[in-house]
């Protein structure tokens, strides 16, 4: 019988190729996400192919935002940084076709791929294979959340894990346990944080949140280690999953915003 990768429809999240669509997204029944008020729904990458295409918007010399639209699942995007020790794809779309990938191979491909939490796996394991088998960094602690682990798999378990020269993933946590942030330590610094850190509308603060779709905050005690880890850091500016970016004077905003959240507390 033949057998499909089916990805769910809500949260864009794909699973090993079986016969018949899963009974349940994972992610989906979880508390940070939800289940449709109509019910659990299951579409495919041909599908997606025909429906949608990818956006590839450049946001600096280094820096390529991707993502797709029609908006599909969440709605995040990707983020492709240009290193001189190569090209990391930050987060991940569930959508990829061969225009998508010319574009990034014209941009030098994709050397590795870091994913910062279970919302934003997609159909990473397309992804790596469409670029030579890259590397995923994943943290250890939310290996449980993963759909397909049929690629290549790297799970780092310490609080940083750096992939190369002015290159690191931080652990904050927060919003998973093994949430985690890129910094990139070149130049002014920069933060590619998905919606571990969420860049707030007014592109002059941010936010964090348990669960965004259910407004759950996060506790005092996970914003403190947040702040902690983000204290130790040099960063200009932060881009986040949703084409809301911080470009200038980015810690001392997320400072304040940090402050004015622990206000509440």
């Amino acid at each position: 019988m033949d057998k499909t990768s089916y990805i769910c429809s809500t949260c864009g999240i794909q699973y090993p190729p079986t016969a018949n669509p899963p009974t349940v997204c994972k992610i989906c029944s979880d508390e940070r996400q939800y289940i449709n008020p109509n019910g659990q729904s299951w579409t495919t990458l041909p599908f997606i192919n025909k429906h949608h295409r990818n956006v590839v918007e450049k946001l600096r010399e280094d820096l390529y935002a991707i993502y797709t639209t029609p908006s599909f699942g969440i709605g995040q995007r990707a983020h492709l940084l240009l290193t001189p020790d190569g090209n990391i794809l930050w987060d991940c779309i569930s959508n990829i076709d061969d225009s998508t990938v010319d574009l990034l191979n014209r941009l030098g491909g994709v050397n590795a791929i870091a994913i910062s939490h279970p919302h934003y796996y997609s159909s990473v394991a397309e992804w790596s294979a469409r670029f030579d088998d890259a590397p995923v960094y994943i943290h250890a602690k939310d290996e449980q959340w993963l759909g397909r682990i049929d690629f290549n798999l790297i799970l780092w378990h310490r609080e940083q894990k750096e992939l190369w020269e002015h290159v690191k993933l931080v652990n904050c946590g927060g919003h998973f346990d093994g949430a985690s942030i890129l910094h990139y330590n070149l130049n002014d610094g920069l933060l590619l944080v998905g919606d571990v850190i969420q860049v707030c509308p007014d592109l002059k603060s941010v936010s964090f949140m348990y669960s965004y779709p259910n407004y759950i905050p996060l506790p005092k005690k996970d914003i403190l280690q947040i702040a902690k880890l983000l204290s130790k850091l040099k960063y200009a500016s932060i881009y986040g999953a949703f084409g809301h970016y911080l470009l200038t004077h980015a810690a001392m905003l997320t400072e304040q915003s940090i402050n004015r959240y622990l206000r509440i507390y």
